[in-house]
């Protein structure tokens, strides 16, 4: 017998009601999805159209940031130090770049590029992020830049670009000063991703007041828009937005007389500085021997670069700032009014015999058979260490530690450079901290005629003149376009001292003393100031004996020579500028004086200081500009022709650096 559930009736109705449920809920998701298509439509097309405009447009229109140009650096009278000129470069951009090889093949043919260019630009390329331009060749000529310019399309990671490039008049005379620009490194393109810095052509400081001044001297960038085709050609230029130019800085210093400083100095190595004793500007500082600055902004090659960095002459130094120096006899006229400050009478006198025994230690003066009986006016004029042992015994080194400190030693300036190096002026509170050992009267003898530990900057000195002559904390000043507050308050000098000081100072110069050839050529205008030689190696008793004493300080080995120092005032009587002079390994500080002299008559006759430059340069082998050139011949032919067989036979091993003893001499 057969059993289950009853069979299901299926009527017309109940199948028009399940396809109408069924049609209701297809319907309902066919809505649903035309709704939501519709409404990514409008969103698309309404919210988000201009961001698929810009899209859109990107196809076919590029745009381009434009560099602006650096504000121009000008002296105390308008006169340009640094400017910019228009330039035509080329740059790889790695990214773009599809055949490296056949590229740089390509242009070096073009540009007719050496073969220490291409090494260059394979070696930046090889190193380079993809954003960032490698430079391949700045300052064309007009034709190439346009033949480049044609052939873009076929180049593709090649961008030749026309701006403006840096430019520095004075050349090598303010390097150490203004500095130089360079392209913008990878660190500082991490730091805040700034399209601008990888902008082809674009350049930021990379030394000196470029570098500090940097905020105030770059300008904001413009923009270019361009249409191309799909392959990169160029249809039409759209819209340009033009950039803003940087601020322009305004220095106190005297371009013509930054010049003549570091012409005169010649072939010696070393610093000038001039300063206004009236305000504290600083008129001149320059370093020589220098860099060309025009060359390090635009890209110097290995060969320039390993002649610069060989230099024992160390031309890459700001030696104004960063070089340290004893400050040897320069620090008699400070010591003095040390003594002065102390009570003890100008009229004492000590008998030089021309050696002084501490201990068992025998201290000499510079004339080996002394000066006789002295006192404080001749000791200055005529720079005898004797009398300055005996006088600085009497007051101990805390005394003359103060007055060096006021008058500029040991102090790090206000000044917009990355680097300075204040020295030491030494007391017994610091040996004590630096070397776990007490004072010695030795050590008290060293420095009181500027040696031992006692170190100075070639600023320094210019602003210890400038104190002496004033009779003011002055503060150094560069930047002229800045407002300064009122400058630093008396010493507080008794003003019998000071005259009485001025006066023996002046005798260096005009009284037959040490400084006899630093005498102005000028009618009414004396003069002041004081010589230095600084030993950089230890005299021994044997030398002495043996008559070698001034022979090793001014001859053979030029590491081995004593430095020269000059500082002093202008006029004596009325002291208007205060100037420094550093020659290192000079033999003695009369050839700093020589130097001083012509620059301080730059200042009151300049016809007259040119034509003593002029007759200079002459045996010298011409300006900076034409020794520097030569030298850069030579430098070539030692090294780019490559070693001879006897060189390679016999190679000459290198000459380590000159360790700098405290010595003892002072005059």
């Amino acid at each position: 017998m057969a059993s289950g559930r009853p069979g299901r009736f299926i009527t017309d109705q109940t199948l028009v009601y399940t396809f109408t449920r069924r049609a209701l809920v297809l319907g309902g998701l066919q809505i649903g999805l035309g709704g939501l298509l519709a409404g990514r439509m409008a969103w698309l097309s309404i919210a988000q159209k201009d961001k698929y405009d810009r899209l859109a447009e990107s196809n076919r229109v590029q745009s381009q940031l434009i560099p602006p140009r650096r504000g121009w650096i000008v002296d105390r009278h308008g006169k340009p130090i640094a400017i910019n000129r228009t330039s035509f470069r080329v740059d790889l951009i790695p990214d773009r770049l599809q055949d490296p090889d056949r590229i740089i093949d390509e242009l070096r043919g073009l540009l007719d590029l050496s073969p220490e260019d291409v090494k260059r630009i394979k070696d930046v390329l090889d190193k380079a992020p993809g954003y960032q331009p490698v430079p391949v060749a700045e300052n064309l000529d007009y034709e190439r830049y346009a033949t480049i310019s044609l052939r873009q399309a076929d180049l593709p990671g090649v961008a030749p670009s026309s701006g403006y490039a840096r430019a520095y008049p004075l050349g090598a005379a303010v390097a150490h000063l203004v500095g130089y620009v360079g392209p913008a490194s990878v660190e500082d393109y991490k730091k805040n991703h700034d399209p601008l810095l990888i902008t082809p052509g674009f350049k930021v400081g990379k030394e000196g007041l470029e570098r500090t001044m940097e905020p105030w001297l770059r300008g904001k960038p413009g923009a270019k828009r361009t249409e191309v085709t799909a392959h990169g050609k160029l249809v039409a230029d759209l819209t340009t937005r033009p950039e803003q130019m940087g601020n322009m800085l305004r220095l106190t210093i005297d371009a013509g007389l930054q010049d003549f400083a570091a012409r005169r100095m010649g072939t010696n190595s070393g610093a000038v500085t001039v300063i206004d004793v009236a305000n504290g500007n600083i008129l001149a500082m320059a370093s020589m021997p220098a860099y060309d600055p025009n060359s390090f902004s635009d890209g110097i090659g290995q060969s320039e670069w390993a002649m610069a960095s060989a230099d024992d002459h160390l031309p890459l130094m700001n030696k104004a700032l960063q070089g340290l120096y004893p400050p040897g006899s320069t620090v008699k006229p400070m010591v003095a009014l040390a003594l002065l400050r102390a009570g003890v009478p100008a009229s004492d006198m000590v008998v030089c015999s021309g050696a002084y025994r501490v201990g068992n230690g025998l201290f000499h003066c510079w004339r080996h058979g002394g000066h006789g009986a002295i006192d404080m006016h001749r000791a200055i004029a005529q720079s005898c260490d004797i009398y300055f042992y005996t006088m600085a015994r009497r007051i101990g080194i805390d005394q003359i530690a103060r007055m060096a400190r006021l008058l500029g030693m040991g102090e790090k300036y206000e000044l917009p450079f990355r680097s300075q190096r204040y020295g030491t002026v030494p007391d017994t509170a610091w040996k004590l901290a630096k070397y776990h050992k007490p004072w010695t009267a030795a050590d008290t003898v060293n420095s009181a005629i500027g040696q031992g530990y006692m170190l100075v900057n070639p600023l320094q000195l210019a602003v210890m003149a400038s104190r002496i002559a004033s009779g003011q904390v002055l503060q150094p000043r560069i930047i002229g376009n800045k407002h300064y507050g009122p400058q630093g308050p008396p010493i507080g000098f008794d003003s019998e001292h000071v005259d009485f000081i001025h006066r023996a100072m002046r005798d260096v110069v005009g009284g037959g003393g040490t400084a006899i050839a630093a005498r102005l050529p000028v009618a009414g205008v004396e003069m002041a100031g004081k010589t230095g030689s600084a030993q950089v190696r230890r005299i021994s008793m044997a030398d002495r004996l043996a008559g070698r004493a001034g022979a090793l300080g001014t001859g053979g080995d030029w590491k081995l020579r004593d430095h020269g120092h000059f500082l002093g005032f202008a006029p004596f009587d009325n002291p208007r500028y205060a100037i420094g002079v550093t020659l290192e390994h000079a033999g003695h500080g009369a050839a700093a004086a020589v130097v001083a002299r012509d620059v301080m008559t730059w200042l009151f006759a300049p016809e007259r200081a040119m034509a003593t430059l002029a007759a200079n340069e002459a045996q010298w082998g011409g300006g900076i500009s034409e020794r520097m050139a030569a030298e850069t011949a030579r430098w070539d032919t030692a090294h780019l022709a490559g070693p001879t067989p006897e060189q390679e036979a016999n190679p000459d091993p290198a000459t380590p650096d000159a360790k700098i003893p405290p010595g003892e001499r002072g005059d």
